[in-house]
């Protein structure tokens, strides 16, 4: 019983890939050149946007006594935030103005995992630009808390902790279908696009035949019609 199910499943397998390869055949030439170039494309966009994904991220706390100034932040010399600030004055006891001013800013950062380095200015309206960077290494699906302390005298950049989870690992099958997903999506719309073009192109060339067959079917319809 066995072997007449497995024969019957070839039987119709091979029917299926005769009907797929004659459905192939009639498929002009240049339009399975498109296609092949498309599904190409879409690869090389698949796995580029696998390798740049931004799966850690970077958590940046920053205490400052600058009443405004102007914050930037590089990862690797790509500047990936840039903001204005600003501070309040502090309060003796919660009630009595001072002559202190505290801000605090926090952010964060998306970035791909491995190792970064990270750079920080600081240019306040009424002091000299404060400029420090630090070296730090992201697993992935993490977030690491940076902190950041910038006064008059100086600016000064550390570490808290080892790193903390973020996004909950994904296992390699997620993995794998997360990214699978993505070259699925894109191919399916190259294949549209090309089609739609190809359509676009070729089709007024082969519905103009016919056309003008209807037409000169109608002309030689009424000179029969006007000799009668």
């Amino acid at each position: 019983m066995d072997a007449q199910h497995m024969a019957q499943v070839r039987e119709k397998a091979a029917l299926f890939y005769e009907r797929a390869r004659q459905c192939a055949d009639r498929v002009p030439v240049k339009a399975r050149i498109i296609l092949a170039l498309f599904l190409v494309a879409a690869m090389f966009m698949a796995i580029h946007t696998a390798l740049t994904a931004k799966d850690a991220s970077l958590h940046f706390k920053l205490q400052h006594e600058f009443r405004n100034a102007r914050v930037s932040v590089w990862v690797d010399d790509d500047l990936a935030y840039s903001a204005t600030i600003a501070g309040s004055t502090k309060k003796k006891f919660g009630l009595i103005p001072t002559d202190s001013v505290q801000g605090n800013l926090s952010q964060i950062i998306p970035v791909r995992s491995g190792q970064h380095d990270i750079r920080l200015r600081i240019e306040p309206d009424d002091a000299t630009m404060q400029e420090d960077s630090i070296r730090g290494d992201f697993a992935d699906y993490t977030e690491r808390d940076l902190a950041i302390s910038a006064r008059h005298s100086g600016l000064s950049l550390s570490w808290q902790g080892t790193g903390k989870t973020a996004i909950e690992r994904a296992s390699t099958f997620g993995w794998l279908s997360q990214y699978a997903g993505s070259l699925i999506l894109t191919i399916t719309g190259s294949i549209m696009s090309a089609l739609a073009g190809y359509a676009i192109k070729e089709l007024p060339a082969r519905l103009r035949p016919t056309s003008d067959s209807a037409s000169k079917t109608e002309s030689q319809s009424s000179a029969v019609l006007s000799t009668d």
